[in-house]
């Protein structure tokens, strides 16, 4: 997933505060935060099952690829464009659409969307405004917070390059220097993802 669970939640918790008394009403903000929680990651674990598929149907054509030459990330992309199209996905990865935050600015609206049609379905929650007024603050309050964790993201990545010794991304190292830079940095921002 392309935002940590802890992040996800988070965000939850802030659009619910940001949200709450203005835009949306709810009697346990807890409850509200987890339950928008639960509609970002269903929407972000959408594209994590679509790449598990293409890995599945590329481990099929392993033969294939060696036979014609064709490179393994090359196979993956056409088929995953394929899927994507096929399937009308919006794609999560803002920097395979030019955009600077993890998340493109077509999966934020589109998660708006959802969020705002789970919420007037929901029972948890009032809104007390337009609901495309309130999808429209949702979106600003979540791009806010992107822009910010983007921002930290960079920091913590610097952090690692800076090393005296090159740290491979994607190794476990860089993994576990990844995740401590992170949270110092969102530490120094006020933002504590355990709260």
């Amino acid at each position: 997933m392309l935002l940590a669970r802890e992040f996800i939640s988070y965000v939850s918790r802030q659009i619910v505060k940001k949200l709450s008394p203005t835009w949306i009403e709810t009697g346990d903000p807890q409850a509200a935060a987890a339950f928008v929680s639960d509609v970002i990651e269903e929407d972000l674990t959408v594209e994590d099952r679509l790449n598990d598929e293409v890995r599945d149907l590329l481990s099929q054509y392993s033969d294939y690829m060696r036979r014609e030459g064709v490179s393994y990330q090359e196979m993956f992309r056409r088929i995953k464009n394929t899927l994507v199209t096929q399937r009308k996905v919006i794609r999560a990865s803002g920097r395979d659409s030019g955009d600077a935050m993890k998340l493109s600015r077509d999966k934020v609206n589109d998660i708006s969307h959802k969020i705002v049609t789970a919420i007037r379905k929901s029972r948890e929650f009032r809104l007390k405004r337009d609901p495309n007024d309130v999808r429209l603050e949702l979106v600003k309050v979540m791009t806010e917070l992107l822009q910010t964790e983007e921002k930290v993201d960079r920091v913590a990545r610097t952090k690692i390059r800076t090393q005296k010794r090159d740290i491979p991304e994607g190794t476990e190292e860089w993994d576990l220097l990844h995740k401590r830079y992170y949270a110092e940095e969102l530490k120094k921002l006020g933002i504590d993802l355990a709260h």
